[in-house]
């Protein structure tokens, strides 16, 4: 059986998700992960997975954005 692992892109090389990272923080602030968080779980229970990874990944660029203005 051959492997159909594939290496994940990172969230880096992602122009999607930190242009959608810059909108939700212009929008909702310091609760824009937690709103990415938020649509994330919604399409995890509707079982749209590929939406709620895409949303997740967001989340994570919105926290790393955080995380790179504190030490900056």
């Amino acid at each position: 059986m051959a492997n159909v692992w594939q290496e994940k892109p990172s969230i880096d090389d992602d122009p999607e998700s930190d242009a959608m990272a810059g909108v939700l923080e212009a929008m909702h602030g310091l609760y824009a992960a937690e709103v990415a968080d938020f649509f994330s779980a919604l399409h995890s229970k509707t079982g749209d997975a590929t939406r709620s990874n895409a949303w997740a990944d967001v989340a994570e660029r919105v926290r790393e954005r955080q995380r790179d203005r504190m030490l900056s």
